[in-house]
């Protein structure tokens, strides 16, 4: 009775909300127009690029177009993970048109009528329509093909026509995108200056003597780290720690794995299929209808399942073999004969000898050992152990095993025509050299082009409605009874079948949560402006699992709090304080630097380094240290630096021994490898920086 009367209580509200409604669909047209004043002027916005408001119906006519291309080109409509594509397509198409069009626009930037057909049939062709007109047999293109599709362009269906314009559209927009990069690849340049200092940082060399102590040395359970000392560290390196949006959750799994009822119950019905496909006339049609994954009617021993490979000697026409388990499927096969194959399968391991560099005297020490080791197994050593020590590629923890492979160019051509010239199995008496090395080549399964016709069925196990709704039950049941993080933590701890789970700082568009896929439930959820930390979420149902999550944190990029980056800045301060008590240790430090590390104790180590440059140092125990090397290429040789804080410890540098770079005449060399890494991170600089400029704002989370 009492829900009935809470219905009661609400049915006048429930009436008022119905009639504002209807009033606000019958109007909605002037008074929401995608900027309601009565709701707020941004709650069918998607987004913001240079000023220009982006509305929700704007975008979703531009990602209906591209789903409309997408279905044609693949014959199929879109999954979610390719919609989430399509979505990311369409608002860089957006910021294009808007942001990077405005500075095209100062710079009078276009694309002529005359260089775009230049572009599609004249002496100019862009790649993207060499690609599409040419044939996949032969690999040729023909500006014959072009002027053709072009000519019976008019002819064609509208979408096809649609279709053309769009590709059309999307030359131009990457030719002024490629002009745009072209003229800011032209601005970067390096100065003689900095190519000097480039050269001096790689060659010249030092000797150096440090004493090391590690942070490590101090246990971190005896330094105490405060809030302020935290918020202080955050005050002085703002820069260094961005704001962000982003929200931190726990979470535990239901399961909806298949149970023991549901295997045994496939294991029947695959039985029976067994059956039928034994009796059926035309049994390729009968596998199709009832298999749930493709099965090629014609297999190599090769491409056979291993099960189904050691079942060959048995062989008989008609006969059924299985069933077979893979992962969570079982497959039946029925034998129909033989026939043969246009190319040949052949099976081999090897052991790989490459040359250390590529000079002559180089290869030649390269085919000495391959000779050698060649020599080894024919006097009766073991391949397999040789391969596992000496091989090198991956295939040598599996002793040099490179399974089963085709005549069809998947091998480099001196190994595919030595393993295919083989007479058959067995040692191949020769190395064999190709462009990665010396090959010691074993045939273990001569070649044959022999192919089975093996029709086959397989049937995934897969979660009963029964099961899946044990699983629900078991989540809705832990859901009832946790309403806070205590209760969660207090819940998980009581049922130790469970296994929490963290996710920290997960962004506003994020679709995957650690290894949970298709995860955007859980994640608007954690983003709801009624969402608090700390609240426990429903059962999301995400794959084959239901999920529960608690909201542990929220950061704003607009407001940095010590929480948003406490284990960093923790780390960083707990440092500094061992970093004082250390110095505070070595006190004034005279004396060799054996002298000082004997005195300090242990954890405190002496180490020499040869040869460091500037460019790359590294100084062993201590790794890369900018500080460390600045000090020690900044003293006079015979010099020795104070204590002072470095990365991963507290350093004292001696500069035994500082070699200058030798003076050069020209350093165009290293002008040119300066201009060439900036050149390289150009396209990301320019997008960068005309998002910053547009003031580009992404609500489109809000939505999807």
């Amino acid at each position: 009775m009492s829900v009935i009367n809470k219905i009661r209580e609400r049915s006048g509200l429930a009436v008022g909300v119905i009639a504002v409604s209807l009033i606000l669909f019958i109007v909605g047209g002037d008074l929401l127009g995608g900027r309601s004043l009565l709701f707020g002027g941004n709650q069918q916005e998607v987004g913001e690029i240079a000023g220009k408001s982006i509305d929700y119906q704007e975008f979703n006519a531009k990602v209906d177009e591209l789903r409309a291309q997408f279905e044609q080109q693949t014959g199929r409509a879109p999954a979610d993970q390719d919609m989430a594509q399509l979505r990311e397509q369409a608002w860089n198409q957006l910021l294009f048109e808007i942001a990077y069009q405005e500075e095209f626009d100062k710079l009078g930037l276009k694309v002529s009528p005359e260089e775009l057909i230049d572009m599609v049939q004249g002496n100019n062709i862009s790649p993207a329509v060499r690609q599409a007109f040419t044939n996949p047999q032969t690999g040729v293109f023909d500006k014959s093909q072009i002027v053709s599709y072009l000519k019976g362009l008019k002819n064609l269906p509208p979408q096809q026509q649609a279709a053309w314009a769009s590709f059309e559209k999307n030359l131009s927009a990457d030719r002024l995108r490629s002009k745009y990069e072209g003229l800011m690849r032209l601005s970067i340049f390096a100065t003689t200056a900095e190519a000097q200092k480039e050269y001096q940082a790689q060659n010249t060399k030092a000797d150096v003597k440090l004493l090391f102590v590690p942070y490590y040395t101090i246990n971190d359970t005896t330094v105490k780290v405060t809030d302020s000392q935290l918020q202080d560290y955050l005050n002085k390196h703002k820069d260094e720690y961005p704001g962000a949006n982003s929200r931190s959750l726990q979470y535990v799994t239901f399961s909806v794995a298949p149970s023991k009822e549901d295997s045994t119950a496939l294991y029947n019905e695959i039985k029976t299929l067994a059956r039928g496909l034994g009796a059926a006339p035309n049994d390729s049609t009968f596998a199709q209808q009832n298999s749930d994954v493709r099965v090629p009617l014609y297999l190599t021993a090769g491409e056979m399942p291993e099960q189904l490979r050691a079942s060959i000697p048995t062989f008989s026409p008609g006969g059924i073999y299985g069933p077979f388990r893979e992962g969570n499927t079982y497959f039946i096969y029925k034998y129909g004969g033989t026939k043969r194959d246009t190319s040949f399968t052949a099976r081999a391991s090897h052991i790989l000898v490459r040359p250390t560099a590529q000079t002559d005297s180089a290869k030649a020490d390269a085919r000495r050992r391959a000779e050698a080791l060649l020599a080894q197994i024919q006097g009766g050593a073991n391949f397999e152990a040789l391969a596992q020590t000496n091989s090198a590629d991956g295939s040598a923890q599996n002793g040099g095993d490179l399974g089963y492979f085709k005549n069809d160019g998947q091998m480099v051509k001196p190994f595919e025509s030595a393993v295919f010239g083989a007479a058959g199995e067995g040692l191949i008496p020769r190395v064999i050299e190709t462009d990665f090395g010396y090959h010691i080549i074993k045939v273990t399964e001569a070649k044959t082009n022999q192919l089975y016709r093996v029709v086959g069925i397989g049937k995934t196990i897969a979660p009963s409605q029964t099961t899946r709704d044990e699983a629900l039950r078991k989540a809705d049941q832990f859901a009832s009874q946790v309403q806070t993080k205590e209760e969660f933590d207090a819940k998980v701890k009581e049922d130790k079948s469970l296994v929490v789970a963290t996710a920290d700082r997960i962004p506003e568009g994020a679709s995957n949560i650690n290894a949970l896929t298709d995860a955007r439930p859980v994640v608007r959820w954690a983003f709801d402006d009624k969402t608090d930390v700390n609240d426990v979420s429903e059962p999301f149902e995400v794959g084959d699992q239901y999920v529960i999550a608690v909201l542990t944190n929220k950061t704003d990029k607009d407001e940095v709090k010590i929480d948003d980056y406490r284990t960093e800045l923790t780390a960083k301060v707990r440092n500094e304080l061992k970093a004082e008590q250390i110095m505070g240790k070595l006190g004034s430090a005279s004396g060799t630097l054996e002298s000082i590390a004997q005195k300090y104790g242990a954890g405190a180590l002496v180490e020499e380094v040869q040869d460091v440059n500037l460019a790359t140092g590294f100084l062993r125990s201590a790794g890369v240290d900018p500080v460390a090397l600045g000090r020690a290429f900044g003293q006079k040789a015979g010099k020795r630096s104070k204590p002072f804080a470095g990365d991963a410890g507290v350093l004292m540098v001696e500069t035994t021994r500082l070699t200058p770079a030798p003076a050069v005449a020209d350093y165009n060399l290293y002008k040119t490898q300066l201009q060439q890494n900036v050149a390289s991170r150009t396209g990301f600089y320019i997008n960068e920086a005309i998002k910053e400029a547009a003031k580009v704002e992404d609500r489109r989370a809000k939505f999807y």
